[in-house]
């Protein structure tokens, strides 16, 4: 690849979505600009030039072409600079389907569970959801063992695909239990993402990309109180 390569990345500090591409670009040794977006002020332009559709973050820009969705980019990423760094998807076809079922599963049903039962002011509303957090949670857990074979990643010895989707979650559960007290990652129910978690935080290419705990703590709080005075004004 030439010198002339230009890439950009539009996110947001705190969004897990937006890890994603970072802990990507990481792993690839790809250098780039970062924007960082407000996430309560008004959108930048190049935000709402690269992506007028959903006008969310995170956007990479490579050349001038916008590539959306997190998922999306990482695959993105891993084939561009297939040259460069390590595999991020699985190379065999099957693992490869199952890496991309697993990462549907954690964010169509297990994230959005999650989401749910976090803002709902109902309290059968949030058991019945963190009950269904915690189930897909066992069900990860199965996966993890299946898939990593006794390795420390979905992705074998090194982060891949998998790891990075559920990865970057990883900072909200541990903040949201020094907050509330909710231990979902809960050794004596799944020892092996428990352990697995650890690892990927501590991991070379995630160290520096996913915010510190206590600064995620920090913000969850601040977006608890914004909520509350949003329902108080209405």
């Amino acid at each position: 690849m030439g010198d002339t390569e230009e890439v950009k990345l539009l996110g947001v500090w705190f969004s897990p979505y937006a890890i994603r591409p970072k802990i990507a670009l990481r792993i690839k040794s790809v250098d780039y600009d970062y924007f960082e977006e407000d996430l309560f002020g008004s959108k930048s332009e190049l935000l709402l030039k690269s992506n007028p559709v959903h006008k969310k973050v995170p956007v990479l820009i490579h050349n001038n072409k916008p590539i959306l969705e997190s998922l999306n980019i990482v695959e993105y990423i891993d084939e561009t600079w297939n040259a460069s760094g390590p595999s991020i998807l699985p190379s065999h076809p099957h693992d490869r389907a199952q890496a991309r079922f697993w990462s549907a599963f954690v964010d169509d049903k297990w994230f959005p569970a999650l989401k749910a039962a976090a803002i709902t002011k109902s309290e059968e509303a949030k058991e019945k959801g963190m009950k269904e957090v915690e189930g897909g949670l066992l069900q990860l857990e199965e996966a993890f063992v299946s898939i990593s074979k006794g390795k420390p990643f979905f992705g074998g010895e090194a982060i891949g695909f998998m790891d990075i989707c559920l990865g970057s979650f990883v900072g909200i559960l541990k903040a949201r239990e020094k907050l509330k007290g909710e231990k979902l990652l809960d050794e004596s129910k799944i020892p092996f993402l428990c352990k697995w978690a650890n690892e990927f935080l501590s991991d070379d290419t995630v160290k520096n990309v996913v915010p510190e705990i206590d600064k995620v703590v920090e913000f969850l709080g601040e977006l608890e109180v914004r909520a509350q005075s949003a329902v108080s004004k209405t």
